[in-house]
């Protein structure tokens, strides 16, 4: 059984001999609170039991208050008596916090290295490099010890509540696929067609009313520039959609704070031998790299599972990413482990969720990406995105079922 998340606490700082963790990026807030913060200057402190303790703006306590958290300080910001910065006014409560939480000299952990952060509002407050200053003003006494190993671990294993809160994230996104079936078609440009997705993915949130917080990133990619999604991001252009596109749609959403990493790819009319060559290299691929999924599996034997199949059916050099990387905290970082990568020594657990994405870029044609989302379970794995997963479902002005709507009635 997965521990959940207050074990998993208790055992990671148990093991690296810390009395206490101090952390700040929303998405470890999140992983030890429950709490997403809005703006980022919320803290959370984590104790070596695993209870956690939240620091928040008063603004934004409501939203915290449904978190896990044992106890919750707030602090203003700001104020008209005089200019300050969020580094100042967190120090009282966090000193507070720690007095009451830990011992004299206690041994505390804090985020130092490089990181992914997912937006969680237009603008992201981060104290980045301020962070050993506040926790030496708050606790002076303090011994401050970089964590980021143990938070990486954290991140990598979900309990089970929270692989249903990402796979609420997945049903909403659902949603937005199904639609986008019925919305795509010749004459939208990209970026229309991106804007009316995001619209419907919005609308999906009405049927979800335990999702206070959620926004949805889309972009649509056709034709020739469909050969382009294999960089580090995706792009929308003002180029129209034609009859005979591929047209691929990728979705980065989260809600509450929980994020998916979805792509599928769709014929606008009906195909030819080399976008059916394509598809079928791409659905063989991902129930190759499926079947191998299970514990005590290597990640680096996943990637190749599904870059054989593409390499016997001639598309071999096409495949130009890794098969897939960590989501949930996360959405688009290549260094989440696990690590779905032919040099990857990270191992699958139960608890890990990552994306499957085989695909096939070619260049002057088009591209194709099928990315699914998958939860590691005790004897194997559970699919969190079984939609649209035949090629007659994605491909637009031919007969095809609607699996989604299945899925999320």
């Amino acid at each position: 059984m997965i521990p959940d998340r207050k074990q998993q606490i208790a055992t990671q700082m148990q093991k690296a001999a810390l009395d206490g963790l101090v952390c700040a990026l929303p998405k470890h807030v999140l992983l030890l609170s429950g709490y997403w913060p809005v703006v980022g200057t919320s803290m959370a402190v984590a104790r070596s039991n695993g209870e956690v303790c939240l620091i928040v703006p008063e603004d934004e306590k409501p939203f915290a208050a449904k978190s896990r958290a044992t106890n919750i300080e707030t602090f203003k910001p700001s104020s008209l008596d005089k200019i300050t910065t969020a580094e100042e006014t967190v120090v009282q409560p966090l000193s507070h916090t720690l007095k009451l939480l830990l011992n004299s000299e206690p041994r505390i952990g804090y985020e130092l290295g490089a990181d992914t952060q997912p937006a969680s509002y237009a603008a992201m407050h981060l104290y980045q490099g301020s962070i050993p200053e506040i926790i030496r003003r708050a606790l002076p006494s303090a011994n401050i010890i970089p964590a980021d190993n143990l938070l990486r671990n954290l991140c990598a294993i979900k309990s089970a509540e929270e692989i249903g809160s990402i796979e609420t994230a997945c049903r909403i996104a659902a949603r937005g696929f199904a639609w986008a079936a019925e919305v795509l078609r010749s004459g939208l440009t990209e970026v229309e067609a991106a804007a009316e997705l995001r619209k419907l993915f919005a609308a999906a949130l009405q049927d979800f009313p335990d999702v206070e917080r959620a926004e949805a990133f889309v972009f649509v990619m056709s034709g020739t520039n469909s050969a382009k999604a294999s960089g580090a991001f995706a792009h929308s252009s003002t180029r129209r959609i034609e009859t005979g596109d591929l047209i691929l749609v990728h979705c980065n959403s989260f809600a509450n704070g929980y994020c998916t990493d979805i792509t599928r790819t769709f014929s606008l009319g009906e195909l030819d031998d080399k976008r059916r060559a394509m598809y079928e290299a791409i659905f063989a691929a991902r129930e190759a790299a499926l079947k191998t999924i299970a514990p005590g599996v290597k990640a680096a034997d996943v990637d190749r599972a599904a870059r054989a199949v593409l390499r016997e059916r001639g598309f071999g050099s096409d495949f130009k990413h890794s098969t897939g990387h960590g989501v949930g905290f996360g959405a688009i970082s290549p260094n989440a482990p696990p690590r779905i990568h032919p040099q990857s020594e990270d191992v699958l657990q139960p608890g890990m969720v990552f994306n499957v994405e085989p695909a096939i870029y070619l260049e002057d044609y088009g591209g194709m990406r099928h990315c699914d989302m998958v939860a590691v379970t005790e004897t194997g794995f559970r699919l969190l995105t079984p939609f649209q997963s035949q090629i007659n479902e994605l491909t637009l002005g031919a007969p095809r079922q609607k699996s989604a709507q299945a899925y999320n009635s």
